[in-house]
C-alpha cells in the first residue's frame, strides 16, 4: 500500500509539474521526548503550512473532556524565543464552529501572553477551538511550547493549566 501511495505522488509530480502537498506538514505529528506529558499535548493546525517568515492562521484546539469548568478568560503564554507576530483584532473563539462573541484581547508582547476574554464565559464541557489569524511566523523554524491557561468566573484570579500546544514552525 505505502509503495502504491509513493508511486502515485511522484507520478502527479512528473504529469502535472506540482507537487503533493500533504496535511501533514500543518498537523501535528507524534511528539517524543518532549518534556510535556501526553495527556497535556493540545492539538492544532496551522492552515498555510507553518512555514518560517511567512504568514499563518493557527487553530489551538482545547478538547472538552479539558474544560471542566466555565471559563471566563484565555490566556496563552508562549516561549521568548518564538519571534513571531500576532494580530489582537484578528483573533476568535469558536465552540461547535460558532463564533463566539469577545469583549477584549489582549496581547503583552513584553510579557508573551494573549489574553482573551469572552463576553459570556464558555460552558464546560465544550471542545473550543482558539482562532489566530494574520499571523507572522517567526523568520527562523522550530519547536515552540504554547501553554494553554484558564480562569473561571467566580474563580480564584489565579490562572489553571489546561495543557500545551507544540507548534512546530519549518
Amino acid at each position: 500500500m505505502k509503495r502504491l501511495l509513493s508511486t502515485l505522488a511522484v507520478a502527479s509530480c512528473l504529469l502535472t509539474g506540482f507537487q503533493a502537498v500533504s496535511w501533514a506538514q500543518s498537523l501535528p505529528g507524534l511528539t517524543l521526548f518532549s518534556g510535556v506529558r501526553g495527556e497535556n499535548q493540545l492539538p492544532y493546525r496551522l492552515d498555510f503550512g507553518g512555514q518560517a517568515d511567512g504568514w499563518d492562521r493557527y487553530i489551538l484546539r482545547i478538547p472538552a473532556q479539558k474544560m471542566k469548568l466555565a471559563v471566563a478568560q484565555i490566556a496563552i503564554t508562549y516561549p521568548d524565543y518564538y519571534k513571531g507576530t500576532f494580530d489582537p483584532n484578528k483573533v476568535e473563539v469558536k465552540i461547535k464552529d460558532k463564533a463566539v462573541p469577545l469583549s477584549e484581547v489582549k496581547w503583552d508582547k513584553e510579557g508573551r501572553i494573549i489574553q482573551i476574554y469572552p463576553q459570556e464565559p464558555l460552558p464546560s464541557g465544550s471542545k473550543v477551538e482558539v482562532v489566530l489569524s494574520n499571523v507572522k511566523n517567526p523568520s527562523f523554524g522550530g519547536t515552540f511550547y504554547f501553554n494553554c491557561q484558564i480562569l473561571s468566573p467566580g474563580d480564584i484570579p489565579m490562572l489553571r493549566y489546561v495543557g500545551t500546544w507544540i507548534l512546530s514552525i519549518s
